[in-house]
C-alpha cells in the first residue's frame, strides 16, 4: 500500500513541547499526530450522523404531524435517571 503525506504543520513551540511530553514510550511524534487524526476525523463523522438522524427524524415528525412535548421528553429522562440512581445503589 502507498502512503501519502499531509501539509507540514506549523505550531506554536509550547503546543510541540505540550505534544512531546505527551508521547508514550516508543512513540513518535508523528504517530501521535496521526492517532489524534484518526481520532477527529472519527467523531467528526459520528456528529455528522446524528446530526443526520436528528434532521431526518424532525423531517419525519413533521411529515405525520407528531412531537413530543419537551416536558415529556424530560419526564421520561427522569424515569430514568432515577433507574439508574437507584440500581446503582443497589450494587
Amino acid at each position: 500500500m502507498k502512503t501519502a503525506t499531509l501539509p507540514a504543520l506549523r505550531v506554536d513551540p509550547k503546543l510541540r513541547d505540550a505534544a512531546e511530553r505527551a508521547l508514550r514510550p516508543d512513540e513518535t511524534l508523528s504517530r501521535l499526530m496521526e492517532a489524534a487524526l484518526e481520532s477527529y476525523i472519527a467523531q467528526r463523522e459520528a456528529e455528522d450522523d446524528f446530526i443526520a438522524r436528528g434532521l431526518r427524524s424532525a423531517r419525519e415528525a413533521r411529515a405525520q404531524d407528531r412531537y413530543a412535548s419537551a416536558a415529556a421528553v424530560v419526564g421520561k429522562l427522569e424515569k430514568k435517571l432515577a433507574a439508574a440512581r437507584k440500581n446503582a445503589k443497589s450494587r
